[in-house]
């Protein structure tokens, strides 16, 4: 008889058990993001061939973007930062820069809203008598890249209250992995966004 067990066999229930959540979590996160990718790229498009049917209305981007936009990306660095943590077992440092990383993003929701009260002191409506289709176009593109980051914040809280009770190590990183990987995208997103609304109006 061979005694011999395939490495599959020789995974612990718990360890059997994570690889199944990666092997579903991780294609349903991408199928997500894929769907984001969508609607977004239709948006623009959208954006673009309206923007050629004339009455279009330029104006400067509000500062608070490009400042939010700054926050945004360090966030990144400091999501990588408690990734890289995390996978050495490092809890203070995994816990720290997780906490950097959710007041960054909040702090980006905050500028967001700042730049749209700067907008309306400018005459920008999202709708109304003196709206207009360009500032309509802004106030849908970067409302729903925030809404869709209100889901990054939700992942950011659970995470970092995960961090706190040490429910992450080298051996288990399957959520942090997924929020980092989900929060690297919204940056990337928002980049995109931005750059598309800096150069094309």
């Amino acid at each position: 008889m061979d005694n011999t067990l395939s490495m599959e066999e020789r995974l612990s229930p718990t360890e059997e058990k994570r690889q199944i959540q990666e092997k579903v979590s991780k294609p349903l996160l991408y199928l997500a993001m894929g769907s984001m990718v969508m609607i977004f790229a239709s948006l623009t498009s959208a954006y673009v061939v309206r923007m050629g049917k004339g009455d279009w209305l330029r104006f400067e981007l509000p500062q608070m973007f490009y400042i939010s936009t700054a926050v945004i990306i360090i966030s990144s660095v400091t999501m990588n930062w408690a990734l890289s943590s995390a996978k050495k077992n490092d809890y203070r440092n995994m816990k720290r820069a997780t906490l950097i990383t959710l007041i960054l993003g909040l702090t980006f929701v905050v500028f967001q809203f700042q730049a749209w009260s700067v907008l309306v002191d400018q005459k920008v409506f999202f709708a109304g008598k003196y709206s207009n289709a360009s500032g309509s176009f802004l106030y849908a593109l970067t409302g729903l890249h925030l809404a869709h980051l209100a889901f990054g914040i939700i992942a950011l809280i659970v995470v970092w209250i995960k961090t706190i009770f040490k429910k992450y190590n080298s051996e288990n990183l399957l959520g942090i992995k997924l929020c980092a990987i989900f929060w690297h995208f919204l940056d990337a997103l928002w980049i995109y966004l931005f750059l598309f609304l800096l150069f094309v109006r």
